[in-house]
């Protein structure tokens, strides 16, 4: 686990970078960043459960607020997403945005279930 758990901290370290050309970086350098940082601490076995389960629901309560965009999308045919962000095609980068919550919510939560399973141990 613990290459898995490093791997994954470079990615998000990488991520994070990535924001910088975006119109709004600082919430998501934040927020890669800081699953950068609980990735690292638990590739060396250090399961801090104030600051996993913290980031873990910050992002889940952003998902949420940011799922409506993803059932517009679906709602208009799953149009492609794939394509160049337009400003007329906000939904595009609103499920992107949704998309991109959804994997950093379920790696934040598969930490912090491996962290409290090892701790009832």
């Amino acid at each position: 686990m613990k290459i898995l758990y490093l791997v994954l901290s470079v990615m998000f370290l990488v991520f994070a970078g990535l924001q910088w050309n975006d119109p709004d970086p600082i919430h998501w350098t934040l927020c890669y960043l800081a699953i950068a940082v609980s990735c690292a601490l638990a590739a060396f076995g250090q399961y801090p459960k104030w600051w996993l389960w913290g980031v873990t629901i910050i992002i889940g309560v952003w998902m949420l607020i940011a799922s409506p965009a993803f059932f517009r999308w679906m709602q208009g045919g799953f149009p492609n997403i794939a394509g160049q962000m337009k400003d007329s095609r906000p939904i595009i980068e609103e499920t992107r945005e949704f998309g991109g919550l959804v994997i950093a919510f379920l790696v934040m939560l598969f930490i912090a279930l491996r962290g409290a399973r090892g701790r009832l141990k």
